[in-house]
């Protein structure tokens, strides 16, 4: 699967569908991908998995010993809970899941914006995202682990 990057601002409608942005849905058109997985970790942001993609999490979690791992199972709980397989329709829109919806304030009537996350893409509420920003900048510490993640690839 490609690389989805960037930031692309859209709309839920009424129904709440999003309309996946043009340069996400080039990606995913290119994989022929049109089944995803819409969960979220924490109900503040939902994450859109190819479902591809999304299958190889999981097989991750079965073929390791860490299946029955507390945290496994609060991730697969809280994924689950917030989750539903949909299919993109031929308007490149997909429904996001109501609990989901409801949870991360992503409603018709609010911006929001679609970030690329390598293998999956997460729809924030514009306005709560931007309000966090000055508490989520990049500390020193921050700086540190990822240069030592980018030299670890070189």
């Amino acid at each position: 699967m490609a690389t989805f990057r960037g930031n692309h601002p859209a709309k839920v409608d009424e129904k709440g569908r999003l309309k996946l942005p043009a340069a996400f849905k080039q990606l995913v058109d290119a994989e022929h991908v049109t089944q995803f997985y819409v969960t979220s970790t924490d109900g503040k942001s939902a994450e859109i998995w190819p479902l591809p993609e999304w299958e190889k999490q999981e097989q991750k979690f079965e073929d390791s010993s860490s299946a029955m791992d507390l945290s496994v199972q609060k991730y697969l709980t809280l994924t689950s809970y917030f989750g539903q397989q949909v299919e993109m329709d031929n308007q490149a829109r997909l429904l996001l899941p109501q609990i989901l919806r409801g949870a991360a304030k992503l409603d018709a009537d609010v911006s929001v914006v679609v970030f690329g996350k390598l293998k999956y893409l997460e729809v924030c509420n514009r306005e709560m995202f931007e309000a966090s920003l000055p508490v989520n900048t990049i500390t020193a510490e921050d700086r540190m682990a990822i240069a030592a993640i980018l030299s670890r690839r070189s």
